[in-house]
């Protein structure tokens, strides 16, 4: 864990968004919902109401890492992306497929 410059919430290690307060590590400001990119959705919060906020794609797979042959092993290992997105007022988070996967069509 680790904590964000702005406004002092814990954010996760993988996340570069902080949830509270929209601060990005990576750019070193807090970032307006309308400066994300083009191609992502517009999400409200179903608890809040509120707009979410697009944390990233994340990449998860499937199966372990054995010792020193474990990268051999990841070919054959289920690989998934998913957006994730972030209420900055309750926490809850949302999965969702890439916008930008061909073999999904999503309306």
């Amino acid at each position: 864990m680790k904590n964000c410059p702005n406004c002092k919430a814990e954010i996760e290690d993988n996340f570069e968004l902080c949830w509270n307060c929209n601060y990005s590590l990576s750019e070193q400001k807090v970032i307006d919902i309308k400066d994300l990119s083009e191609n992502k959705r517009q999400i409200d919060c179903l608890r809040c109401k509120v707009p979410m906020v697009f944390s990233g794609e994340y990449k998860f797979h499937e199966g372990p890492k054995i010792g020193i042959l474990g990268n051999i092993f990841e070919a054959f290992i289920n690989r998934e992306s998913f957006d994730l997105y972030v209420c900055p007022k309750c926490g809850k988070v949302e999965f969702f497929v890439p916008l930008n996967v061909g073999e999904y069509h999503i309306y």
